[in-house]
């Protein structure tokens, strides 16, 4: 039996659904029928009724009854309303119900559940909000509690059905959300969204009707703020009748993106009739402008952007000195509050005003410029997903506060990521726990491009802002949770495993970006760096693609059908569609260098490739049947990645013999396969038919310790006339020869051992080490990050830390990492962080390590502005330093590294000797068969 005390809380956070078995006392539905929805009379109020009805409805069956009048109260009733309504006050009156606690609060409810002293036989559960949402919180939590996902119509989640309904009867008294304004950006529209609501909205564009949908899912996440889409693909929010109503119905805030001040659409509300959008030369145009719109829309609830950028995603015009933009700004910032003041009758620093520090406003910023205490500066990531900077104790306790805006999709350079939503939940858990250390919670905006595909980010990112002991769980956990509300609870664990599969593999390369091409410019694509060391690394990349995409299906085919839909939109297809990109891509290049070494599965891969693509298109169109026809574009911008090339067809090679292909670091150039004396391990050879035509296989003899999967087998048209094997080697073996019967022939396989380190610690596979940064013996100052970096976990320096200087190193809390080397030779030692930015302005991104008891040597990880190194750090999600060593003499060694700065990531460390192979990741793992698979 769950506690009463474990059940509140747990309830308080909207994650238990209330089956049968649950304690609980309040009826809303069952055989007698549905308990009667009252609300106050108010159209919020009354949505959230009509909310409740269908909620309850899809459960039960059968829609209950809703009035705005008491008297309309039978057996049983639900109460919604503000505190101080006349309806809910005339209640608490009349059965004593203390509500006095709600005055004043921020969002916050009551539920309590009571029989009536006035009416006898009648029970009621009352939802008294502190405010209007605070009342529609209030109903949110009653469906979740019921089982009623946020995504039961964006994303078809349909809840279990049941005949009787219960829900607890304790007393719930919530919290006040954690960041007081927490919404969405609607963006990059014109591949998804906007398309899609042209179809199926009166208004043909985005219009009432779709932000309707659009604000009952603000409230299904507890998200109260809208940055409305704004690209020319689509009319201004304000332009379409009704939608400037519809927010006010659902007591959404309105505000608008860093490049759309005093609520201004300017890529379609500028006209250039009007002249330069230039404050400097055109000054009366622009006021006329901004006052126009702040008094159309001054008896709404809305946020305000201040300051000037250019028409759109663009500097400001007209000044061409830092010192120029510095004062430019002050002075637009100055009059905006003027007309704000003006229109509304009270002083500005009475009315939200927020200012984004996006792009070159940063910089501004940073030059001098003076912001009123009462504005809050909205700290922007980077487009990638990782913070520029965050709140020093003077920023963070100004009046206005502080807030951030974070990307989840994005059109831009680099390059765009707005097809999928691949951005790994450790790092927006790492980002946002930046933001609650550094007391940034005033404001949090995500960009969600066109909302779907990025439902379970969006919803990861909206939790942690209304109730940040979200933090406290692992993303793992979180997103457990989260898919047993979605579906049958008993696949919640394998679903977040194929889940973080997916994360995992685009936290290495994200599908968007494996042509290797840019934008702004946009460039062609190029061979990939997967192919930089022979096709291996590339080989186990497709393998652990295919294993996800088996095991999504798998679950596919066993979940009941009412759920197939939503698996398919949340799980299915991005996992598809990555492995196909993935394997159009790769395919086609190993086929190439296969055709280069006369094997002849160089035409089965041509193939698959071709396949692949084919499979992208066929699923897109499953996905654009019927309500979602034109949401879900497979290319959106059209960017050469997306572009199907030209597939090539390879004849026979002129070999006619079977042989073993070992993996190499160039296609052909090795003659053994080598594992590390002492050490369990697995490697991959492929054995060749190189005439092409269906033999049978099989192994015929292996020395002790070794084992094959598969042991035997047939090479036919089917894969390419090739197998690959896995040899497992258990750690106690000796060298040897492998032997294998392909048709009458026989082909051996030289299996040899490299010294290994005599003792549990890290030592050399093909003359790299590998030393992930979770492997350090770690002191006290370090926090290990789980689901974070290349070997999912990854160290962080604690953010309590002070900076200090390379002289304080060896006073720092140290990780230590001892390994065994056996190459005598120079070697290098590669550092590899997570590209995080500074914390706050006050610090750096600084590690320092000492080798052997050495000096101190200095990292520096910093980057400016969008340099080259940037780009690449955002597009691999890694950020690299590299100290040459003219030797390494063999033997044990011990690596320190230190912290100079805080929120310092490490991902790992490789030691590397001259001839190692060049990877675009981390280096092959021997332990890493063809199944294994990141969880």
């Amino acid at each position: 039996m769950i506690s009463r005390t474990l059940r509140r809380a747990t309830l308080l956070l909207g994650w238990l659904a209330c089956v049968p078995a649950c304690h609980a006392g309040f009826e809303l539905a069952g055989p007698a029928g549905s308990a009667t929805i009252v609300y106050e009379d108010d159209a919020t109020m009354r949505l959230a009724a009509d909310l409740l009805r269908r909620d309850v409805g899809a459960v039960s069956g059968v829609d209950p009854a809703t009035s705005s009048r008491i008297d309309a109260c039978g057996r049983r009733c639900v109460v919604i309303g503000r505190h101080d309504s006349a309806l809910v006050r005339g209640i608490a009156q009349d059965e004593g119900i203390d509500l006095a606690t709600l005055k004043g609060k921020w969002e916050r409810y009551q539920r309590v559940v009571f029989q009536s002293r006035r009416d006898a036989g009648r029970q009621i559960m009352l939802i008294a909000g502190a405010d209007t949402r605070g009342a529609v919180y209030g109903v949110i939590d009653l469906t979740r509690e019921i089982g009623v996902s946020a995504w039961e119509w964006w994303a078809d989640v349909h809840p279990v059905r049941r005949q009787r309904i219960e829900a607890a009867d304790e007393p719930l008294a919530s919290r006040s959300p954690s960041v007081q304004y927490r919404g969405v950006f609607l963006n990059d529209e014109d591949w998804g969204l906007q398309p899609w609501a042209a179809r199926r909205d009166p208004a043909n564009d985005i219009g009432p009707a779709t932000y309707g949908r659009i604000f009952e899912l603000l409230w299904r996440l507890k998200a109260n703020v809208i940055w409305p889409a704004m690209h020319e693909s689509t009319k201004p929010f304000y332009q379409i009748p009704g939608n400037a109503q519809m927010a006010r119905d659902y007591a959404i805030v309105v505000g608008t993106s860093h490049a759309e001040p005093m609520m201004r659409n300017n890529v379609r509300e500028w006209d250039k009739q009007q002249g330069d959008f230039n404050f400097f030369t055109n000054r009366d145009a622009l006021v006329r402008y901004w006052a126009q719109r702040v008094n159309q829309v001054k008896g709404f609830d809305n946020m305000y952007s201040v300051g000037i950028r250019g028409v759109h995603d663009s500097a400001m015009e007209g000044a061409d000195t830092v010192a120029r933009q510095v004062t430019g700004t002050a002075a637009v910032i100055d009059l905006q509050r003027g007309l704000l003041s003006a229109a509304q009758g009270k002083p500005a620093s009475r009315i939200p005003q927020a200012l984004t520090l996006y792009k070159e406003v940063l910089d501004i910023y940073k030059a001098g410029l003076q912001v009123p205490d009462d504005i809050t500066l909205v700290w922007p990531d980077d487009n990638y997903g990782y913070m520029h900077q965050l709140s020093t104790p003077q920023e963070a306790g100004r009046a206005g506060g502080t807030g951030l805006y974070y990307h989840l999709s994005y059109w831009g350079r680099p390059h765009d990521y707005l097809w999928l939503g691949t951005t790994h939940p450790a790092l927006i858990r790492d980002q946002l726990e930046r933001a609650v250390a550094t007391g940034t919670n005033k404001l949090w905006i995500a960009n969600v491009g066109d909302i779907k595909p990025l439902e379970y980010l969006t919803q990861y990112f909206l939790d942690i802002a209304f109730d940040q002991e979200q933090l406290t769980l692992s993303p793992r956990q979180h997103l457990v949770r989260w898919l047993s509300r979605q579906f049958e609870a008993g696949h919640a664990e394998e679903i977040a495993a194929i889940m973080l599969g997916y994360y995992q593999l685009a936290w290495e390369r994200r599908p968007e970006f494996m042509g290797f091409s840019q934008v702004e410019p946009v460039t062609v694509t190029r061979q990939t760096d997967y192919l930089r060391s022979g096709g291996e690394e590339a080989e186990q990349r497709l393998a652990r693609y295919a294993a996800l995409v088996r095991r999504a299906e798998a679950v596919h085919r066993v979940l009941p059908a009412t759920q197939r839909d939503a698996y398919f939109q949340l799980v299915l297809y991005p996992v598809r569609a990555s492995a196909n990109l993935n394997s159009r891509i790769l395919k086609q290049e190993l086929a190439a260098q296969l055709a280069r070494e006369g094997r002849p599965a160089a035409e089965h891969y041509a193939r698959q490739a071709e396949r692949a693509q084919r499979a992208i298109d066929d699923d897109t169109r499953t996905y654009n049947q019927g309500k979602w026809q034109g949401m879900m574009d497979a290319a959106p911008r059209r960017l050469p990645v997306f572009a199907p090339p030209v597939f090539a067809s390879y004849g026979k090679p002129a070999r006619q013999d079977c042989a073993v292909a070992y993996p190499a670091a160039l296609p052909g150039g090795a003659d053994r396969l080598v594992f590390t004396a002492g050490r369990a391990e697995t490697r991959t050879l492929t054995l060749v038919n190189y005439g092409a035509g269906t033999l049978r296989w099989r192994a015929m003899a292996m020395p002790a310790g070794y084992a094959l999967t598969p042991a035997d087998g047939e090479l036919d048209a089917d894969n390419g006339y090739e197998q690959r094997i896995q040899v497992r080697y258990d750690g106690k073996g000796q060298r040897g020869r492998l032997e294998l019967a392909c048709g009458e022939a026989r082909v051996a396989a030289n299996l040899v051992l490299a010294p290994g380190a005599g003792e549990p610690l890290p030592t050399e596979h093909d003359r790299i080490i590998a030393l992930p940064s979770a492997g350090a013996k770690a002191a006290a100052g370090w926090t290990m990050l789980p689901g974070l970096g290349s070997y999912g976990a990854s160290m962080r320096s604690d953010f309590a830390q002070a900076s200090v200087a390379l002289d304080a190193a060896g006073a720092r809390p140290p990780l230590e990492y001892d390994f065994v080397s056996h190459t005598a030779s120079a070697a290098r030692l590669k550092f590899v962080t997570v590209p995080a930015h500074a914390l706050t302005s006050a610090n750096g991104v600084r590690l320092a390590y000492s080798l052997d008891g050495g000096p101190w040597q200095l990292l520096d990880f910093e980057t400016f502005g969008r340099s080259d190194e940037w780009k690449q750090n955002t597009l691999s999600n890694s950020a690299v330093r590299v100290h040459e060593l003219r030797a390494l003499a063999p033997g044990r060694h011990r690596l320190t590294v230190v912290a100079l700065d805080p929120g310092v990531i490490l991902d790992r460390i490789e030691v590397a000797f001259d001839g190692a192979p060049q990877y675009y990741g981390k280096p092959l793992s021997p332990a890493a068969g063809e199944e294994a698979l990141w969880q």
